[in-house]
């Protein structure tokens, strides 16, 4: 944030308020409306962003970088054969630190990433002024924050609930974000969101309670604090070697075989997921994109099952039966339906097996009406369901005294 670290902290500390409020609202039923789809290309996507992420320390790496890295690996994928009682990616940390410093390896350290705290968070309320030009600073960058990490926080709870076979309340999650967010940014800590890498590891490794994440962030306070010469002593290559295995076991490989199988438009609302989520590095934005399209091709299906049929009724007398949905993506297929040349003297339109969402349809069955009485031809209206007489007889104008072709729209 340009303003500065005090400004970012108050940042998180509103963000972490945001969220809370969003849990207690109960909007974690949002999450309902992302599909299988974009949750697939969103955890794709994060795979790949993570492989990428280790990029900088392999390309351009001595020997010994990748000597390590290969070790790493071959460690993290054969010590399960030998014991599963200890998770294979300490094991590997383990035994390549000890390598690493007792053979002396020319390797970049933990060490050298940065400096590594000496001391443990104190509380400290963000230095800035309690005034609302504060709040006009830190408030568009705390709604980024929030909405960005519920919905990678949601998304990561969705991802646990398809491994584990279980249910998560996402209102809970929302509201739990929130008070970490908010507790961190009080101790000099930059808010974020749920870690879909570790999550992954931690449900692959057996952690399945809240013990085993306290217990995570527990430890890597001590090994960061207290055991800080050691950790500094930690191969770059060896936690590269993690994270590529993070990154390969995140990845949906399934859904590659899936892209011939399913449906096009899901194949379609998945890549789109992936590419622009890979493409911005922007998780947020792709998960929008996925959402929206994934809306737009729902509602082309639906309207794809709309008809009209003619029926022949008594003499000067023509009946259309309307079956499906009636909204703004079938609209214009409702219009065009009607035969508005052929004279008749009474026009029954029989919507018993149909529906009328929205005032796009209703503004649609108004401009069918008004247009036949134009012409002198009496409409009846037959067959509507309560949901759909609450839409005619509010918003329609066709019943209303002095309707026209002319009359504006219903807004």
């Amino acid at each position: 944030m340009r303003m500065g670290l005090p400004y970012l902290l108050a940042a998180g500390l509103l963000a972490g308020i945001i969220q809370i409020v969003f849990g207690l609202l109960k909007l974690g039923v949002l999450m309902r409306f992302v599909s299988k789809s974009v949750r697939t290309g969103f955890v794709n996507a994060l795979a790949i962003l993570i492989f990428w992420a280790q990029t900088p320390h392999i390309f351009g790496a001595n020997a010994a970088t990748f000597a390590v890295l290969a070790a790493g690996l071959a460690i993290i994928y054969l010590a399960p054969r030998i014991t599963t009682a200890i998770p294979s990616p300490l094991i590997c940390i383990l035994l390549l630190t000890v390598a690493s410093v007792a053979f002396d390896l020319p390797v970049e350290t933990v060490a050298d990433l940065g400096k590594l705290p000496d001391a443990l968070p104190a509380f400290a309320w963000p230095t800035v002024p309690l005034s609302l030009e504060t709040l006009r600073i830190i408030a568009g960058p705390a709604v980024a924050i929030a909405m960005v990490g519920l919905l990678e926080s949601m998304m990561t709870a969705s991802v646990v609930d398809d491994e584990t076979d279980t249910q998560s309340s996402k209102n809970r999650e929302c509201t739990g974000l929130g008070i970490a967010n908010a507790a961190s940014s009080l101790f000099g800590g930059i808010a974020g969101c749920g870690m879909i890498g570790q999550t992954v590891s931690n449900v692959k490794y057996g952690g399945r309670g809240r013990l085993s994440t306290l217990f995570a962030g527990v430890l890597l306070l001590v090994l960061m604090v207290f055991l800080k010469p050691w950790v500094s002593e930690v191969p770059v290559a060896a936690l590269v070697a993690i994270m590529v295995m993070v990154s390969v076991d995140t990845f949906d490989w399934s859904s590659l075989r899936k892209l011939v199988v399913h449906p096009r438009a899901s194949s379609l609302v998945m890549l789109a997921t992936v590419v622009v989520t890979v493409v911005t590095a922007n998780l947020a934005l792709g998960v929008t994109v996925g959402v929206l399209l994934s809306g737009v091709f729902f509602a082309g299906k639906v309207a794809k099952l709309f008809r009209v049929r003619q029926v022949d009724g008594v003499a000067g007398e023509r009946l259309y039966a309307v079956e499906g949905q009636v909204f703004f993506a079938s609209a214009d297929a409702f219009m065009s339906a009607f035969d508005f040349d052929t004279p008749v003297s009474k026009v029954v339109i029989d919507v018993a097996n149909a529906h009328l969402w929205d005032i796009t349809a209703v503004d649609a069955l108004d401009k069918v009406v008004l247009r036949y009485r134009k012409q002198g031809v009496a409409v009846e209206l037959r067959g509507v369901n309560q949901a759909s007489a609450t839409m005619v007889d509010r918003f329609a104008l066709h019943d209303k005294p002095h309707a026209s072709m002319d009359a504006p729209p219903a807004q």
